[in-house]
């Protein structure tokens, strides 16, 4: 496979790339540890009779698993390492 020269501009703007989505990947990762999840409101039915208007509301929660946060911290500090000039 042949590889391809890129000049030192390009090769900054990977880095600074990756280092970027890394930063990304393990704040995603501490935040998921921290809250364990979020929620949001889901606008389920809603019925218009005449004058009439009637809404529902759910909540839903989506938990986080502990083990997602780890994975996230992980490989993000992998990709930070990995993207070290050198």
């Amino acid at each position: 496979m042949a590889r391809t020269r890129l000049s030192v501009s390009a090769r900054r703007i990977v880095i600074n790339t990756s280092k970027l989505a890394a930063i990304l990947i393990i704040a995603a990762g501490v935040l998921g540890l921290a809250y364990g999840g979020f929620g949001y409101t889901k606008a389920t039915h809603q019925a218009d009779v005449g004058p009439l208007h009637m809404s529902l509301n759910e909540k839903q929660y989506v938990n986080i698993p502990v083990w997602a946060g780890i994975c996230a911290i992980v490989v993000g500090g992998l990709l930070l390492v990995r993207s070290r000039p050198g």
